[in-house]
């Protein structure tokens, strides 16, 4: 892979990606407080505002081509998720009900849901910013995730009506729904992020493969379940 030679008014490699990586925490903490205002004050549903959370978090992979990949401060890309991954903890063991990130990113207000599917959201986010770093399988995991894991029960739960059974309830409406989410989003960052391995077929098929996963997973298991099966079905197809 190339690295950018380019770097924000002519800074040191280390600090152009330090100055990135304040981006993405400019982005990312930016979505719990909108959400929180939406909860509070329109009436957003619980589940949709942890949703559009989940879905922006894994779209923070959109500043992954700003980083610079001389030397090892790109790395820096994974800091905004081990410092959720800090705050998850604290706030699954210590928050009070009316915490942000509790009324946001859980479905029922149980504080301890943090410490499950979110939690594990963060941790596949590190490892794609890291050992799949700007490679065809981390960038594929993070679209599928966040987008397709997104929309699913967003469009099942409300539009769901032929209901299905393996380990978790299901519809085919929701795993429609995370099909064409994650076709759409990995077409789109892979091409933005890693053109040159670019490959539709191989994609769509991937996407196929994370639907069925997705479809016969554990109720909050599918955080991990899904990554792993992209990553796998990357390494062999």
């Amino acid at each position: 892979m190339n690295a950018l030679q380019a770097t924000f008014f002519s800074l040191p490699v280390v600090w152009h990606n330090a100055l990135v990586t304040l981006l993405t925490f400019v982005y990312v903490f930016s979505v719990p407080p909108l959400m929180d205002y939406l909860v509070t004050n329109h009436a957003l549903p619980r589940d949709i505002s942890r949703k559009i959370t989940h879905i922006c978090a894994g779209s923070a992979i959109i500043f992954l081509p700003l980083f610079n990949d001389l030397g090892r401060s790109h790395f820096l890309n994974i800091t905004v998720f081990a410092v959720w991954t800090v705050l998850l903890i604290q706030k699954g063991l210590f928050a009070a009900e009316d915490d942000q990130a509790v009324k946001t990113m859980t479905r029922t207000g149980d504080k301890r849901e943090l410490l499950k599917g979110t939690l594990y959201f963060v941790i596949v986010a590190m490892i794609c910013g890291t050992l799949y770093y700007k490679q065809f399988a981390g960038v594929l995991a993070m679209a599928i995730l966040g987008w397709g894991d997104g929309l699913a029960p967003i469009i099942g739960t409300r539009y769901g009506k032929l209901k299905y059974r393996v380990l978790s309830d299901k519809s085919v409406e929701g795993s429609l729904a995370f099909l064409v989410g994650s076709i759409f989003a990995g077409l789109f960052f892979v091409r933005f992020i890693v053109p040159e391995s670019f490959d539709a077929v191989k994609i769509v098929t991937i996407a196929v493969i994370a639907t069925i996963v997705e479809g016969i997973s554990p109720k909050e298991a599918d955080n991990l379940t899904i990554p792993l099966a992209v990553i796998v079905a990357a390494r062999f197809l």
